[in-house]
């Protein structure tokens, strides 16, 4: 960890990150769901399952380098 980034910060942020994960991969079991009731076509389902894939991945890099989102003061 960066000294200007306190470790306590960094605690609560990578927590959100990681509840932020959660919710993304319960997104993705709807999405699941929503194909298995036909409420939703498998190509949209797919498209969006996808799209939560990139963002779950870029929450996984925030999580595991989270200097580089801190903010700092001047």
């Amino acid at each position: 960890m960066s000294a200007r980034f306190p470790p306590r910060y960094a605690a609560s942020f990578v927590n959100r990150l990681n509840d932020s994960e959660g919710e993304a991969a319960e997104t993705q079991s709807w999405l699941q769901f929503a194909v298995e009731c036909e409420y939703l076509e498998a190509e949209t389902a797919r498209s969006l399952y996808s799209e939560y894939d990139d963002i779950i991945g870029q929450l996984i890099n925030m999580q595991n380098h989270p200097e580089k989102w801190a903010l700092t003061k001047r």
